[in-house]
């Protein structure tokens, strides 16, 4: 009686999900992540995390799900698509990480969330927990990789053979015990190395393991002091975050366009030209980037940005 009550709750919150808008959800059981102790530690040590401090705190939070629930027994992993209909980096000289062309994914996903845990309990009854969406130290990819989502590629990100990997990665951590996926034994890489030979800045060290510091993304986002000299030349015309990785990975062949209207640009951003970018001011760049996550590197950030990359550019010629 009492399995097919968890698994009635599972598959209940697994369908609703699905409802609304998330493309996969698995669950793994609350537990302390081991195995992943050593390996954050060493990752740590080695100064990958540069100035993004908070990496460094809550290092047994990250690794232990009841220090952010007390109480909890489940992990809920869900994906949600970001892939845009149209890739701008294709047509703009300046190039923009895909994730942040519409409205910021915080806001979104966090709503979708709130809206499971409250159906939950709803229909569950009374059920404790807290919705993550890369905004607390929680190890989002290791736990989707424990509840069959995926697998962890060369790049660390997380990889889905139905999806590829452009999409978001969010939790609801609940006192609710679920029936726990199996996750996935295989790693579909195999030999390929397309993500480490493509990285300009040479940020992946070995397979699974990325040097935070030398990564495109952190440059042009987390460091806030002029970007260092070593690296001009290596951008790619990449003015927040970067996609690189995942444009070579040939599981993202099987990306698909999402249904996401928060997720569609500013229109005005398809006409944009090398000049506009290049002369964007603070009003324009408030009007285009009002809800997205781009406004974290802020006007001057994003201004540092350009220059640098048109820097970079006299430099070549």
């Amino acid at each position: 009686m009492k399995a097919s009550a968890t698994a009635k709750h599972t598959a209940l919150i697994k369908q609703k999900a699905l409802e609304l808008g998330f493309s996969h959800c698995g669950v793994a059981k609350a537990a302390f992540l081991k195995e992943e102790a050593p390996r954050l530690e060493a990752w740590l040590k080695q100064n990958y995390h540069g100035q993004m401090h908070y990496m460094a705190n809550h290092f047994d939070k990250r690794l232990d799900p009841t220090q952010l629930v007390p109480g909890a027994k489940s992990v809920v992993s869900l994906t949600y698509n970001y892939f845009p209909k149209q890739d701008f980096t294709q047509s703009s000289h300046y190039k923009i990480a895909k994730y942040a062309y519409g409205t910021d994914y915080h806001f979104v996903v966090k709503e979708k969330l709130r809206e499971l845990l409250q159906y939950i309990q709803e229909e569950i009854g009374e059920v404790e927990g807290r919705a993550f969406v890369d905004s607390a130290p929680v190890m989002e990819r290791q736990w989707a990789q424990k509840s069959g989502i995926g697998w962890l590629g060369k790049n660390s990100l997380l990889l889905n053979k139905q999806q590829g990997s452009f999409f978001f990665l969010s939790e609801l951590i609940i006192d609710l015990a679920l029936e726990p996926d199996v996750p996935l034994a295989k790693d579909y890489c195999g030999s390929c190395t397309r993500c480490i030979d493509a990285c300009p800045t040479d940020a992946i060290t070995q397979a699974g393991v990325v040097d935070g510091s030398r990564c495109i993304s952190y440059f042009t986002i987390e460091l806030k002091e002029a970007i260092p000299a070593e690296v001009k030349g290596k951008f790619a015309n990449w003015v927040f975050g970067c996609d690189i990785c995942q444009d070579v990975c040939p599981w993202n062949r099987f990306s698909k366009p999402h249904q996401e209207p928060d997720f569609d640009p500013h229109p005005d951003m398809a006409t944009m030209s090398r000049n506009d970018w290049e002369e964007i001011t603070r009003e324009v760049f408030n009007t285009l980037f009002r809800k997205s996550a781009l406004k974290r590197t802020k006007y001057e950030g994003f201004q540092r940005n350009v220059a640098f990359v048109k820097q970079q550019e006299k430099k070549e010629v």
